[in-house]
């Protein structure tokens, strides 16, 4: 039986897989353009499986994606859009406050 993905998986499903007795049948990504692609499709993927699941495992997906699209296509450390996050939070706030805004009156 043959079972066709044509997605983008983690570094060692191909390994797995193998253990498993099966043959992976893989390519790889040498383009950038097609690896952002690739890794956005994912990241919707990943969140829409949390929405769904409100799992930790799929936050935990859902970071690793992220690392991948910082580490591969801005070609940043992880800890730099964390210095970002720091910053805006610090301006703005997070989102822990539960706010929501329901209008704005200018008089």
């Amino acid at each position: 039986m043959t079972i066709v993905y044509n997605k983008l998986v983690r570094d060692r499903i191909p390994e797995i897989i193998e253990k498993d007795g099966k043959k992976p049948v893989i390519s790889r990504i040498r383009d950038k353009k097609t690896l952002k692609e690739m890794l956005v499709s994912k990241l919707k993927e990943e969140v829409e499986e949390y929405c769904l699941s409100l799992e930790l495992t799929e936050l935990a997906d859902i970071l690793e994606v992220i690392r991948a699209l910082v580490h591969n296509i801005h070609n940043i450390k992880f800890s730099d859009v964390e210095k970002l996050r720091e910053e805006k939070e610090r301006e703005r706030g997070g989102f822990n406050e539960g706010i929501i805004l329901e209008k704005v009156v200018d008089d």
